[in-house]
Formats: C-alpha cells, structure tokens, sequence
C-alpha cells in the first residue's frame, strides 16, 4: 500500500497476511482516522518475543535426540505458541509409540523482562506400559496362544525376560506382517486384522491388547496352469510347484500355503534371471471358487511374460586406483557377449569382495542397459583401501615361552595381487625367521605359485622336546582343475635339514644332526567360501597326501595324508544386502580335519599328530598343550609330558561353532570342539572323543590376526583318573579355527 493511492480492502487484507507470514507478530490492527481533511490508515502491531532458549527435562527412557528431532522450535527466531504446542503433541506422540501411555508431559514459558522467551519441555515419563494379555475376537480356528506366540509382542510373565513391553512399531509389523503371514500359512490367505486396542489401567501401567480379526475361508488347492512361457517347458517350471500333484495332473487335497507359493514363484523368476531374462515377468494369481460342497478352492496360476535374454555388453571396473583391473577381471565370472545370469554376477561380487583389497561391504554391481534389445553393462565400483600391515610386539606361547616378532604382509603387492609375507619371532627359547611369495596368477593365466623359506630355531619349555634347528623351503604350484575357478590341484616340494637335540627323549630314534627332510606332495582343494577371513556361507573340502623319504632320499621313509572340510551356512543376516552376504550375519560352522602316518617317520617326530591347546601341532580348546596323547588326557601335560607318548600316526578334530561375523575384522563365536590322537592308522576311532566347549572371539587388528578363546575341557581328568573338569585360557595369533 502507498500513500495518495486509494486503498480497497482486499489490500489492507493482503498486508494484514503479509505481517503475520513473517511469523513476527502476535495481532495487527487497523483502524481508519481524518485528521486535518486526510485520511490515515493506523496499523497496530503487536511483536512475538524473541526465542533465547528451549530445554528438554526428564528424558530418560526415550533417548533425549529422539524427543528434540520432534521440537520444530528454532533458537533466535520470534516465538510462536502454535509451534510449541504441535512440538509437544509430537513428543507425545513419540511416548505412546514406544509404549509410555502413562507419561505427562508439559511446555514451560517463561517470558523475560528484555522481550524475551524460554521455552522447557518437562516430560514424567511414568513406567513403560506392560501388555498384561492379549484378546482375540473373531478366530474360530487359531486360538488365541497361538495367534498371541506369532507375534513379537507378547504378555508379560513369570520370567524376568517375558516383560511384555509395548512398542506400536513392533505392534504394527505383526498385525500388518507377521499375522497374515503366518495364518496365509495355514490355508486362509484373506485375513484381515480389523481394528487393534490397547485399553491400559491407569493405576497399575498394565495394559489389555484387543484384535479383531476376520479369519476368512480356509482354502485347499485346486487347478494349477502356466502361460506365456517359452523359454522353460511347462514341464520344467512344474518342478517348482510347491504343492503335491496327482496323477491327472491335478493337485491333492493340499491347503493353501501363501509363503510356500510366494517362495516358488521367486523361484522361477529367478530361473529366468539366471538365463538371461532379466526383464522376464513372473506373477503368481489365486483364483478363487467354492465347490458344490461349499469348500473354498484356490486355483492358482503362473503368467509369464518372458521379453529378451539381456547379454552383457562390458564389463566397467570403478574406483581401483591401486589394484590393477586384470587382478579383479580374474575373479569375475560374467564375461562381454555372454548371456547375462544373475548367479553368475553374485558370485563375481562374492569373488572381488573375497580378494580383500577393497573397502567392504563392497557395493553391489550396477546395470545399464545399453540398447533397445536389453543388453547391459555391467559396473563394479570399489574403492581401495589399505592392505600391507607391518607387525610388532611381544607373543607368548606353552610350547614356546615369552618372545617378541616383528612381521611384514602385503596381500597385493604393486596391485598385481601377489601376496610377499616375512615373519621374525624371537625371545629365548625361540628365533624363527620365514619368508612366503605367492604369485596367484603366474604370467597372467590361472596358473599359481608359492615359494617359502624358513629358519627355525626352538626350545621348547614343555614336554622333554629340547633344541630344534631347521632350514628349508618349499615351492608349490596349482591348477585349476578342469578350469573350475574354485578347485585347484596342486604338486608340492619340500626340502628341510633339521637338528634335534633333546638329551631328554628316551628314544634315540628322536635325536639326529643334519636330517634331511625330502618330500613331494599332492593335494585337491575345493573353496566356496564368501566374505573370508570370517567366512558366512560355502565350504572348503581338501585332502593332502605326500611321500617323505625312500626314493627321495633323506632321513625315515613314510607317508602322510590329511583330509579336512569346512562348512558354513548363514543363519541371519541382520543387516547388509540379504543373500550376497557381508554385514552383520549369524552363521552356522561345522569343520572336521583327520591325519594319517604310514611307515617310519625316523627322527622326523614333527610329522607325528600331537593334539592341545592353540599353540603347538592340532588344536583343541580347552586343554593344555600335549596334554591329549595316545594313551588318553594327560594331567602334568604343562612339564612333564613325554615326546615319545605325546604324538600319534593319525588324529581327529571336529568342531560346531554358532557364529556372530559383525565385520571383515570382527567374530564372536560358542563352539564345541572335540578331537583325539592314536598310536597307529589302524588304532583310529572318531567315536572316542575328549570334548570342549566355550566362547571366542577373533579380530583383524594392525597387529595382524589375534583371538582368544574361554573353553571348558569337559573330558579331563585329575592324577588318579577323575573327572575334573576345568577352564582353560587360549591367545592366538595368526591362527582362526
């Protein structure tokens, strides 16, 4: 508005919105006067205070971040009561979520003489309400225990840990999840849950949770057909059909089962994926129809529509700085021109995140698709992070006593992907210098190698085993076996001389200067891990056999071989991409290892199978080193243990473990571990065990691999035969069961 313009009152209106937009004014007024023959136009305003401060008090239950991210109150700003109210209508809000029915809550102002505002939130948070009960109206088929024992919220109980807390999230994920799921398991795929009520006592905080629900007809499977495919014959995609069939062609007299339904159509969407028709829609149909019995009967349907097979266009590698892109081409199994599948891309992502080199979790492969056909390119994106590790320290081991190391690993050397290790152990009982080159890919095909070279000198303070001096190295070479990227075969040679000087050994047989060593060996290997070191699905399988001595010349003549395998089986992934492994998972391990010896070993007694502790020869937790020998549990295992009886010609471990991997660096672990040792080949019985149980926990630190484990020897026994058992303290370094 101007002056000496006419004023109409849609513009006195307009200014009156355009002062309280600012948000600074509590009221304007305005008012009309003539003073001297002029017209005057008054307005009178009335100003916000200014906002100095707002508080939150008495947050303790709910985390105070949580109750400020509802306050849209700003510091500074003129004050405006609206916002406070429908600040604090929220924080209320928040509390009932999370089960506080019973809080109170309250928004303090306090207006300063300088025009100024302070605004508090006081909140009594009261206790939590506690479903005391759960009441279902409406299920004329679940009761109302097993409706209430498929939910996460559940009555409060007898035990300390059945509180029956409320939470309306967790409230909602099973009326609106896990209630129609579990009853479209049992045949009645149209449930509903009509309506929820929490009715709470206001004196006690318990409360009474009331659902409605309508159960619906419980359905059994009638007709099944499939349309619009080509690429699989109807014969092919029936082998997914997750109820039984008849003769006719028909089905039996199966009830319905939603998730089992749900789960055979991924199925075959992913059949499709797998070959090619990335595109390909897959929708599964329920018809429904009521017999002339009055039986409700689901037909059911598989509509297919296929589109194109995509094929992968290029194959673009993202973000490697260091490692060269060949070293990562290797370990991917799509290739350009090849049809595109999805499995074949999970497990390149499982390869290239199984090499190490990359920050994890790795990101998942982009697709692009490149042309009308469909065919893709395919990105992998990874971003480098550090690999070489220097080690320094103190280690201490039972067989070995106090020393220190200090140790040098670079898994990727110049980013070719060649692995150089060097390790020097010393102290007074022991200086062991070794040096490993592998090369993964020897120029530039499948073809893999290692070299190492050791110095060994030992004395040991358990057991009577005295001073051992060694010096050798062994190469090794690999092949894929029928061009498989997870079996590889491999020939072996080791050559070694070795001084044993243990004055304390009865048997001369264990006591030799310069003994040679001379061995070639052959061993197949099939690896599926994921996510290594900590692995979270896949297996491992091995068998080793070599020939020492006899026509190789050296000290004894004998022949050794060992069998192992490693199986792991994810049983939750709590976070990260769901079936492509890595973040936070729940696995489920099983491994089983067993040695044998055939002939004389001659003074070669470290070819020999001594079984204890963590340190030396054969795990087994829970008991000391040498202290599980042929003739059984050996309580003076920690001085007074004999060489001569402490190692066998063959051995048994075998180990369950339940696993929590929370990272690449970080995994907890209870296991159960069991295992033996025997004189002879012939003396081998795996159903005779000595047991232990117990907790563990292992991290990738810049010190290289550490763990320590608390486990429980179950089988072991006092001096006179007794069963005694008892806790036994394990560190590790190096070395992950």
């Amino acid at each position: 508005m101007l002056t000496g313009r006419p004023v109409a009152y849609r513009d006195v209106q307009r200014g009156i919105e355009s002062l309280y937009a600012t948000g600074q004014y509590a009221d304007v007024r305005v008012s009309q006067a003539t003073v001297d023959g002029k017209e005057i136009l008054r307005l009178d305003i009335v100003e916000r205070p200014l906002l100095t401060s707002w508080t939150v008090k008495g947050a303790e239950q709910v985390p105070e971040r949580s109750v400020r991210g509802k306050v849209r109150l700003v510091d500074g700003r003129a004050y405006d009561p609206a916002e406070g109210r429908r600040s604090l209508a929220a924080i209320d809000s928040l509390y009932k979520k999370q089960g506080y029915y019973l809080a109170t809550m309250k928004m303090v102002e306090t207006p300063e003489g300088d025009g100024t505002m302070r605004v508090a939130f006081e909140i009594v948070e009261n206790r939590r309400v506690a479903v005391a009960q759960i009441l279902v109206e409406g299920n004329d088929k679940l009761a109302d225990g097993t409706i209430a024992g498929r939910m996460k919220t559940k009555p409060e109980g007898f035990f300390w840990w059945q509180k029956g807390a409320y939470n309306e999230q967790e409230l909602e994920h099973d009326l609106r999840e896990r209630l129609p799921e579990f009853y479209g398991q049992q045949g009645y795929p149209d449930v509903q849950v009509l309506r929820d009520t929490l009715v709470v006592h206001e004196l006690n905080g318990k409360g009474t949770l009331i659902l409605s629900v309508d159960e619906g007809s419980r359905y059994q499977v009638g007709r099944f057909d499939i349309s619009g495919n080509r690429r699989f014959s109807t014969e092919q995609l029936q082998q997914y059909f997750p109820f039984a069939k008849t003769e006719n062609g028909g089905v039996k007299a199966d009830y319905f089962d939603q998730q089992q339904w749900d789960e055979a159509t991924s199925a075959v969407r992913t059949a499709y994926f797998n070959n090619g028709y990335i595109y390909a829609q897959v929708q599964g149909f329920l018809s429904r129809r009521t017999t002339a019995d009055g039986q409700p009967i689901a037909d059911l349907r598989w509509q297919i529509q296929e589109g194109q097979p995509a094929v992968v266009n290029r194959i673009l590698i993202t973000g490697n700085t260091i490692t060269h892109e060949d070293v990562i081409r290797r370990a991917i199994m799509a290739i350009p021109g090849d049809i595109f599948r999805q499995d074949a891309l999970i497990r390149s992502y499982q390869a290239v995140s199984n090499l190490g080199y990359f920050t994890q979790p790795l990101p998942v492969p982009d697709t692009k698709a490149v042309n009308d056909q469909g065919d893709v390119d395919v990105i992998f994106k990874v971003e480098e992070k550090r690999t070489g590790a220097v080690n320094f320290g103190a280690s201490v081991g039972q067989g070995t006593g106090l020393g220190g190391f200090v140790g040098l690993q670079e898994p990727n050397v110049m980013g070719r992907g060649k692995k150089l290790s060097f390790q020097w152990q010393f102290g007074q009982n022991i200086n062991d210098f070794q040096i490993s080159y592998t090369d993964p890919a020897i120029r530039g095909n499948l073809t893999s190698g290692t070299l190492n070279l050791h110095s060994t000198r030992l004395r040991y303070t358990v057991a009577d085993l005295g001073r051992i001096t060694t010096l050798g190295g062994t190469v090794q070479i690999g092949f894929p076996l029928f061009g498989s990227r997870y079996t590889r075969f491999f020939t072996s040679y080791t050559l070694e001389r070795s001084n044993y000087d243990s004055p304390g050994l009865t048997a001369s047989r264990f006591q030799c200067a310069h003994c040679v060593l001379s061995s070639i060996g052959v061993s197949l290997m099939r690896d599926t891990r994921i996510n290594q070191p900590f692995p979270t699905g896949g297996a491992m399988a091995q068998v080793e056999a070599s020939q020492n001595g006899g026509i190789l010349q050296g000290s004894g003549n004998f022949q050794r071989a060992n069998v192992e395998g490693r199986w792991y089986a994810p049983i939750a992934q709590l976070t990260g991409q769901k079936g492509l492994g890595g973040g936070v998972t729940i696995v489920f391990g099983l491994s089983a290892k067993s040695g044998f010896v055939w002939g004389n070993p001659g003074p070669h007694f470290r070819q020999l199978f001594a079984l204890g502790g963590t340190q030396y020869g054969i795990p087994l937790r829970g008991y000391d080193e040498f202290s599980i020998m042929p003739r059984g549990f050996d309580p003076t295992a920690s001085g007074q243990t004999s060489a001569v009886d402490a190692f066998g010609q063959s051995y048994y471990t075998m180990t369950v473990e339940l696993g929590l991997r929370v990272s690449q660096q970080i995994y907890l672990s209870s296991f159960f571990d069991g295992g033996n040792v025997w004189s002879t080949p012939g003396q081998f019985n795996p159903t005779r065990l000595f047991r232990g149980t117990g907790i563990g926990a292992s991290v990738v630190s810049p010190l290289g691999p550490l763990g320590v484990d608390v486990a429980r020897g179950l089988d072991r026994t006092d001096a006179f035969g007794n069963r005694k058992p008892g806790w036994k303290v394990h560190f590790r370094l190096g070395q992950f069961f």
